[in-house]
Formats: structure tokens, C-alpha cells, sequence
């Protein structure tokens, strides 16, 4: 994040719908493009997957942006939340604590 910008985190937790799995691949490149074109705010985005990491489960995201009202409107943005493909998100104000980012090379 640059210096000298207020640092407002938010945490979006999504839930997959059950059986969504082709609707995800559909829309994965369009959900692709869209996290490149917010990369603006976008700390950091990835999937969720069951334990053998054989599918995934949803999604996670952190946005960094002054309100609730525009981390909801990344999330709604979102080509997966557009189409159906998550069931549940929620959407959580946060604070910087640890930050180690070499932890999660090879992951």
C-alpha cells in the first residue's frame, strides 16, 4: 500500500453455493480480469478449498478502501457474486497485525 494512504482494511469472506463449481469456471477468467482491474485496493485474494484441496469452497479477499460501502462494492462487482456463485458473504473491518508475506511462497 503507498505511504501516506489511510489504511481502512476489510476482510470478504465468500461461501460457494453447493454444485457451482462449472458456474465458477465460466466466470473465472471475467473474475480474473476484474481482481486485475482493482488491484488498486486489492491486498489479497484467493480461494478456499476443501482439505484435500481438490475443490474449491469460496473465496477470500482483502480490500483496502475508506468505507463498508466499497468493500461491498468490490465484492458485488465481483463476476462470481454477479453470477450466482456464492451463497454467503461476509464482510469484516480490519486491522494490520502480522504481515509476513514470504510465509505463503510455494503455497
Amino acid at each position: 500500500m503507498p505511504r501516506g494512504r489511510p489504511t481502512m482494511l476489510w476482510a470478504i469472506a465468500c461461501e460457494d453455493n453447493p454444485a457451482t463449481a462449472a458456474i465458477r469456471e465460466k466466470h473465472l477468467l471475467p473474475h480474473r480480469e476484474y481482481l486485475q482491474s482493482q488491484k488498486g485496493i486489492l491486498v489479497l485474494a484467493g480461494a478456499t478449498q476443501n482439505d484435500a484441496g481438490t475443490e474449491a469452497t469460496g473465496s477470500v479477499f482483502i480490500v483496502n478502501v475508506d468505507s463498508r460501502a466499497k468493500a461491498k462494492a468490490f465484492s458485488d462487482g465481483d463476476p462470481f457474486a454477479k453470477n450466482g456463485v456464492f451463497k454467503k458473504v461476509v464482510i469484516t473491518r480490519m486491522r494490520k497485525g502480522q504481515w509476513n508475506p514470504g510465509a505463503a511462497e510455494g503455497a
